[in-house]
């Protein structure tokens, strides 16, 4: 099947991202788990499998449509303590969210509505899940205190 080109390599881009988030997040576990944070570890590891398995379904799409996967690795942003590599994770959410938004709407602009489908789905387990998740660690942190939110991460 013959996919619109634009389309096409806008996914590329797309599974850049989420390939940058599972390398961000995987590196952030490691780092987590060194430190004794198991509670964190956990959470991002499972992250970490959630972009795998998000980058997965984009290549698939991308040689579906007849194209080759060809994206150019994005940039990791690892914190160097547990408040800053919450903060960047949220920021890659953040970016991810509205390059989703992007791509549904270029989707939706071809009438892709598969790939726009598959990209819903996507966009709703970061907001709901991850960039959530995220955001409600931060507020931990504000609310307790970083050394009672660290104690609770052992």
């Amino acid at each position: 099947m013959q996919g619109n080109a634009e389309v096409i390599a806008y996914l590329n881009e797309l599974t850049a991202g989420e390939l940058a988030a599972r390398d961000q997040y995987f590196i952030h576990a490691r780092m987590y788990d060194e430190w004794g944070y198991s509670k964190l570890f956990e959470a991002n590891h499972h992250e970490m499998q959630h972009e795998t398995e998000h980058a997965t379904l984009m290549i698939k799409r991308v040689l579906m449509l007849g194209g080759t996967p060809n994206m150019v690795p994005e940039a990791l942003h690892i914190g160097t303590d547990v408040k800053s590599m919450l903060e960047n994770d949220l920021q890659l959410e953040y970016k991810v969210r509205d390059a989703l938004k992007k791509g549904i709407a270029l989707c939706e602009q071809h009438h892709d509505y598969v790939t726009r489908n598959m990209l819903i789905e996507q966009l709703k387990d970061t907001e709901e899940d991850h960039a959530h998740w995220l955001e409600q660690q931060l507020r931990h942190i504000e609310q307790m205190g970083l050394a009672n939110y660290l104690q609770s991460q052992l």
